[in-house]
């Protein structure tokens, strides 16, 4: 199960880093590593200890969660009424709320534009 988590968590913090258009090298600078490590840490080949997950957590602006959502082990770690959807949405119901108000009106805008194609059934 390690070698899996690693992994996933390799794809998440690579996943969030391309997405906020960083270089592994900014990466590393802020965490005080070598962008090697963060090299390995994106490919799984070396876990994260808790310290460096809450620098990454606290640099890429995501909470510490948000590495092991969608793990499919870590649905058995949490309660029994605790699913991945709820985690998920968790994380975009506080991403949604950093919002400026233009950007919230925006994506409801695009949001009920939606719902007018969705097929009633």
């Amino acid at each position: 199960m390690e070698e899996n988590f690693n992994i996933h968590l390799g794809k998440k913090l690579r996943l969030r880093r391309l997405s906020l258009g960083l270089t592994q090298t900014k990466v590393a600078q802020a965490i005080n590593v070598t962008f090697q490590q963060i090299q390995k840490y994106e490919k799984g080949t070396n876990g994260v200890s808790s310290n460096r997950l809450m620098q990454l957590s606290q640099f890429l602006k995501v909470p510490i969660i948000y590495f092991f959502e969608d793990f499919k082990d870590f649905k058995d770690l949490t309660s029994n009424d605790m699913t991945n959807d709820d985690l998920n949405y968790s994380f975009l119901s506080r991403t949604f709320l950093s919002l400026s108000k233009p950007q919230k009106e925006k994506i409801l805008q695009i949001l009920n534009n939606t719902n007018k194609f969705e097929k009633v059934g």
